[in-house]
């Protein structure tokens, strides 16, 4: 059904949806612009190469993103019309859409974590065990927050708005999902920080060393900043849970807030998540163009099934 008013009182929430579009945007256009300014790397690095899992994991996490924030886009801002139900769909769509990008990313840092462990049997099915819980209690959440979940559409002074009502622990459960991708993430970065000590211990006292403590470290710089743009994420949903923000949540300060969030939310899942990726493919491809000992590298750097041309027009 849907409310059509021109009561004064839905001021507050009609500054606080056209706020939020500006984040929203701005998001769209960061993942546009990376794309644009990444997109002949893409090609060299990742369409003309053979393909292999990376390929269809970096093409998914990239492309999935454009869409993503297109979903986003339509489903806030106030100008587009969508009934209520078209409305809840999209909204359910990013969720679920969220959850499959992070399961993407997983595969990508298990991936990469059985590289720098040199394919032990072991760790890969320690990670696989963890990753998989993690999800599939993920999922759940999920599941009963899409069920508890309802929409209705709104005509406020001409502008089109789907009020969301979660009902439930909707907050709890939120909260569940990030503590437990916290703890994958915390996980993996232990991981590739001890492995990483050990290697560079180890290869000091080898000729190739510095050619395996290069990758090691493109590998480590690409992790942490992955892992960083995470913290600062948890940062900002920490946030979320003080009074002040939700005392007033269709405030000025509380939406530039949540846009802030958004935007880095963004950025580590689409931006950051592909160059996990396409930064060691890149690193390989110079260490093919300068050095005959490259092949050296194609264990750690889980570029098995990537060919890289080094004839003269490279």
């Amino acid at each position: 059904m849907t409310v059509v008013s021109n009561d004064p009182i839905w001021w507050p929430l009609i500054n606080a949806s056209i706020i939020s579009s500006y984040f929203i945007v701005a998001a769209f256009v960061g993942v546009m612009y990376d794309w644009a300014l990444t997109f002949g790397q893409e090609v060299e690095l990742i369409w003309r190469q053979r393909w292999s899992l990376m390929t269809f994991l970096y093409l998914s996490v990239r492309y999935i993103g454009i869409g993503y924030a297109m979903m986003y886009i339509l489903d806030n801002v106030p100008t587009i019309s969508m009934t209520d139900a078209v409305s809840l769909i999209i909204n359910d769509a990013i969720d679920w859409t969220g959850d499959v990008v992070d399961v993407i990313l997983g595969v990508i840092m298990i991936t990469r974590l059985n590289a720098m462990y040199q394919r032990s049997r072991k760790v890969l099915i320690f990670l696989v065990v963890i990753f998989l819980a993690i999800r599939i209690a993920n999922a759940v959440i999920v599941i009963i927050m899409t069920i508890h979940t309802s929409g209705e559409e709104y005509i406020l002074f001409g502008t089109y708005q789907c009020i969301i009502d979660e009902t439930g622990d909707s907050l709890i459960l939120s909260s569940t999902t990030w503590i437990l991708g916290t703890v994958w993430e915390v996980l993996a970065l232990c991981l590739a920080v001890w492995i990483a000590i050990k290697h560079f211990r180890e290869l000091r006292q080898h000729s190739a060393g510095s050619i395996m403590g290069d990758c090691f470290t493109v590998l480590m710089q690409t992790h942490i900043s992955y892992f960083a743009s995470f913290v600062v994420l948890s940062c900002f949903r920490i946030g979320f849970f003080s009074p002040t923000l939700s005392a007033d949540i269709y405030s000025m300060d509380t939406q530039i807030y949540f846009g802030l969030g958004q935007i880095f939310a963004i950025v580590q899942m689409f931006v950051l998540g592909p160059r996990l990726i396409l930064s060691v493919r890149e690193y390989n491809a110079e260490l093919v163009a300068n050095s005959d000992t490259a092949t050296a590298m194609t264990s750690i750097a889980f570029q098995e099934n990537v060919h890289v041309s080094t004839s003269s027009s490279v």
